[in-house]
């Protein structure tokens, strides 16, 4: 049975499962009936973050553009440019051991792109949800529904993962921006060209 988390809530993910390397995480989402009428595309993403909260360079955005990490510990499994159908509507699978050492948060979010020429927000987007299960057995080990918190935001920070005394836990996050990627790429030091 995954452990359901409210908004802040912390959990460990290998203290209770010694030995385990390999996660995937899923995100996904569904739109709203009263929506613009345009497709969305909403995207994840993962920023894997120094002590200093941001990338040390620029291959530490992993995403649609650049799909796995230098080390291979994170691979984004690619762009699902409708979000239709049940069940996640992207993954992304992290190696927690191969992850470098000056590697201390992972930060998942997901943008829509586009959003400001599409009138498009996270107000339209219903049923988000990021969970995390083990890549060897496929149990679901925990899950965070994000709610409908979100009105103008057409970015979120849905969790993160980061270690902690050897251990690697997950924060339910929740955070929405405005400015879509751009807004989360300042915030986590990447240059925009």
């Amino acid at each position: 049975m995954p452990v359901s988390l409210k908004k802040g809530q912390k959990v460990s993910l290998t203290k209770d499962n010694p030995g385990l390397t390999k996660v995937v995480v899923g995100l996904g989402w569904d739109v709203n009936a009263f929506d613009t009428g345009g497709d969305f595309d909403l995207d994840a993403a993962a920023f894997l973050l120094a002590d200093t909260g941001k990338i040390t360079k620029s291959e530490d955005f992993v995403f649609y553009g650049n799909l796995t990490h230098p080390s291979g510990s994170v691979q984004h499994q690619g762009d699902n440019r409708t979000g239709v159908g049940d069940g996640d509507d992207e993954q992304i699978k992290i190696d927690l051991k191969s992850v470098p050492d000056n590697i201390t948060k992972i930060a998942f979010t997901v943008t829509i792109y586009e959003a400001e020429q599409r009138n498009q927000n996270f107000g339209q987007v219903s049923n988000a949800f990021i969970h995390i299960y083990n890549e060897e057995t496929g149990e679901e080990m925990l899950r965070y529904d994000l709610g409908e918190d979100f009105s103008i935001e057409t970015a979120a920070v849905f969790g993160e993962l980061y270690k902690n005394n050897g251990e690697w836990k997950f924060n339910a996050i929740g955070s929405g921006y405005q400015g879509g990627l751009a807004a989360l790429c300042t915030n986590f030091g990447v240059e925009l060209e």
